[in-house]
């Protein structure tokens, strides 16, 4: 029946009411932590944050300019920054990559490269080609106006003007003569044949 007692009685584990208590050695002690330091600290602490956040916003802001007016070339680039030429990398390029094109014996510089035309492989082909048929149509001279090839016709013209072509001489049979290596030289002597 004890126990039953004790349960009517109230909880047993309450903490009583000790707000009439007082001890004069346990106090807050004022030196240990100054409020108003902490409280001046952060609101210093928040105010050179904000002067931080604000000059690097205003910093950004003019790089962010400055390489607007560089991009839309208003401005003017640095000493130091290399042309768009020697930023390419050293010949000989790979096709499809950048600044790659065919160089044509007149000096002229056709780009081939997938950013400003798209190229298929052949291309650089077709244009080495196309230069070729030129070459053999009109000819070529140097810078100097020497004349380095000359049209095919004419070619034909003054070989058959010259009369240089060489004929084998005939045998006795009446058949050109040939010449034909034998076993035992290794194609280093002829032997005649007719």
């Amino acid at each position: 029946m004890a126990k039953h007692d004790h349960a009517k009685a109230g909880h047993v584990t309450e903490t009583p009411d000790v707000s009439h208590i007082m001890n004069v050695d346990v106090t807050h002690e004022a030196s240990d932590v100054s409020v108003e330091g902490i409280a001046k600290f952060i609101v210093g602490l928040t105010i050179v944050t904000a002067v931080t956040f604000g000059l690097m916003w205003i910093f950004f802001n003019v790089l962010n300019r400055q390489a607007a007016k560089e991009d839309a070339g208003i401005a003017a680039p640095g000493p130091m920054a290399r042309t768009e030429e020697e930023r390419l990398p050293p010949e000989p390029r790979l096709q499809q990559a950048k600044g790659f094109g065919v160089k044509l014996e007149n000096g002229e510089v056709i780009n081939l490269d997938s950013l400003t035309t798209p190229a298929q492989p052949q291309a650089e082909y077709r244009q080495l080609h196309q230069q070729w048929q030129e070459t053999l149509q009109n000819g070529r001279t140097d810078a100097s106006g020497r004349q380095l090839a000359i049209p095919i016709k004419d070619a034909m013209k003054r070989i058959l003007e010259s009369n240089t072509l060489q004929v084998r001489p005939p045998s006795e049979n009446g058949s050109p003569e040939m010449q034909l290596p034998t076993a035992a030289s290794a194609g280093r002597e002829t032997a005649r044949a007719q």
